[in-house]
Formats: C-alpha cells, sequence, structure tokens
C-alpha cells in the first residue's frame, strides 16, 4: 500500500461501507478537504446562511463575559476549528490564555489559518492539531502553571450528531477535561422557511459543497461518480427536528470504487448530514445525562442561535 492508500484508507472504508448500504449515509466529515472547507468558507457568508453571523454577534456582545468565566491562563481547546474566525473575539477578552489548540481533520487548511492567527496573535502558544474529535481525542498534555482547560465548540456542529453520538461527545468531555468547561454553540429551533433558505441558497454553494464530496472521492480513492448526474437535497425534517441533506441520483446508474461496483437506483439518495435543531433546556438535559453541568447561556434577541457554557466536575 502507497502511502497515499494509506492516508485515504478510512475515507475508502467508509464509502465503501456506505455504498453498500441501504440506505446509503457518510460521514459529513469527509466534506472537510482543502476544497470542501473553503467551500464552507463562503457558505457563512451567504445572505441565507445566519448561523455564522449570529453566532458571531453573540461573541461580539458578549466575549468578555465567557472569558470572565475561562479565568486566567486558561488552555482553550477549539474543536472543527476551521478557520478560526470566532476564536478571536475570546483571545482577544481573555486573561493571559496559556496556550490555543485548534484541532480540525483538514490539515492544510488548519495549518494555514494557525499561522495567520499566529501572527495576530504573538503573545498566544498556538498549538493546531490535525484530527478527528469523533475518535479517541489525543489532546496535548497540560502546560506548567496553565489554568482550566476550557473546550470551545462553535457552529452548531453538535448537531451533526445522532443522540447517542452527542451522548458519547459530551462523556468524552467529562473524562478528558474534568474540572474544566465546554462553551458550545448550538442552532435553535425555528421557522422552517428560515431553515431552507439557509440550507438551499440562491448561489448554489451549499450544492457545489455537498458535491465536493463526491469529487473529493473521484480524486483521492479513483471512484468515478459523475456529478452531472447528482443533485443537492436539503430539507427540513420537521419531526425529527433536523436538516438533512442528501446527493440524489437522477438516473439509475452504477459507482466503481475499489474494484467493486455499486448500484443507484433513480431517485435513491447518499445521505450527507443531519443538521439537528435544539432547544436550550433540550441540550442541558442532554449534557447533564453525560455528568456535565449547566451554567449561563448566551443567545441573539431572534433567539435563531444559543452559546451554552457547560461546567465539568472535576
Amino acid at each position: 500500500m502507497t502511502a497515499s492508500e494509506s492516508e485515504h484508507l478510512p475515507f475508502m472504508q467508509d464509502m465503501q461501507a456506505a455504498l453498500a448500504h441501504s440506505p446509503k449515509s457518510i460521514s459529513p466529515k469527509y466534506f472537510y478537504d482543502q476544497a470542501g472547507s473553503a467551500l464552507f468558507d463562503q457558505i457563512c457568508e451567504l445572505p441565507e446562511y445566519y448561523p455564522t453571523r449570529t453566532e458571531l454577534s453573540i461573541l461580539k456582545s458578549h466575549a468578555t463575559d465567557m472569558a470572565r468565566y475561562m479565568g486566567d491562563n486558561a488552555d482553550i481547546v477549539e474543536f472543527g476549528a476551521g478557520s478560526l474566525q470566532k476564536i478571536r473575539y475570546l483571545l482577544n477578552a481573555a486573561a493571559k490564555p496559556a496556550r490555543y489548540v485548534p484541532m480540525d481533520i483538514s490539515g492544510a487548511h488548519l495549518q494555514a489559518a494557525s499561522t495567520e492567527l499566529q501572527a495576530e496573535f504573538p503573545h498566544v502558544h498556538i498549538q493546531p492539531v490535525v484530527g478527528d474529535y469523533t475518535q479517541p481525542w489525543l489532546l496535548p498534555a497540560p502546560l506548567p502553571g496553565q489554568g482550566r482547560r476550557v473546550a470551545f465548540f462553535p457552529g452548531s456542529t453538535i448537531g451533526n450528531f445522532s443522540p447517542a453520538q452527542a451522548h458519547a461527545f459530551f462523556r468524552n468531555c467529562a473524562e478528558h477535561l474534568r474540572g474544566g468547561a465546554l462553551l458550545i454553540g448550538v442552532d435553535l429551533i425555528k421557522s422552517p422557511a428560515v431553515l431552507h433558505d439557509a440550507y438551499n441558497d440562491a448561489q448554489g454553494i451549499t450544492a457545489a459543497f455537498n458535491l465536493n464530496l463526491l469529487e473529493r472521492a473521484n480524486r483521492e480513492l479513483g471512484s468515478d461518480f459523475d456529478l452531472t448526474q447528482f443533485a443537492h437535497s436539503a430539507f427540513y425534517n420537521a419531526p425529527w427536528q433536523r436538516i438533512e441533506m442528501h446527493l440524489l441520483s437522477l438516473q439509475s446508474q452504477t459507482v466503481h470504487l475499489g474494484g467493486k461496483v455499486y448500484h443507484f437506483e433513480q431517485g435513491e439518495t447518499l445521505h450527507t448530514e443531519y443538521s439537528h435543531k435544539f432547544t436550550l433546556a433540550g441540550v442541558q438535559q442532554a449534557a447533564q445525562s453525560a455528568g456535565l453541568q449547566s451554567g449561563a447561556f448566551w443567545t441573539d434577541p431572534q433567539q435563531y442561535f444559543g452559546l451554552l457554557w457547560l461546567n465539568i466536575p472535576p
């Protein structure tokens, strides 16, 4: 096996498993190669996509209060750090943070963003970690004299998890962040029309982001997905309180991957993402069931989005 094949082996295994099952479904973490990460940055700037600008407005208004909860010399870990845009508000407000550890699955994107952030915050020790927070965590050892270890998990990425996966994530926080805290962003339940527009933008950037998953498979795995025969499909499933995102096969077709042949019926989909929506009370209850303790929360005037502080017992 070549180094390139070894690097892409988890993607290959997960894609083959997805295509072999019915219904077909793959983790949204594979959206985020360098091209996908760049497309997501564009999504965050779209007029229809309220979550990013709403969460940023909350951080802008309340970062000083959040930093007070962090305390002096905090060791800040961010899961799914992406372009490191939101952490700037907390680093500006924090009292002498001991370190900032951004974790992301897209290594090249993370390194470029970390280099830029380090120039902006030369007094902060920035230690990027290329990793998958849905797998067992390998966090850097604590620094001498550091304060609380605080995990920052913005963007309502928790909404991509099933309830069981969310519980496992909270349990990992309880185990690895003892005596610390979790600051988590959650997208709140709202009008289905607002949700629909956010995932079906007029410029088609979200569609390109979704389809890039197949383009990535072709490039990295040698598959032969015909992107012209798949369509972006995103809708709000109200009973389950979640956006569902799929890639819809426009015709009966076959795909070759790793020496095997996989069939799509016309109208069959490859499910690529859930984005659950929440109530504040629901998130607090889910966190408490895993051993975390509810603290303060902050939201916007429309209550579109919330940031919750969750304490973690020693």
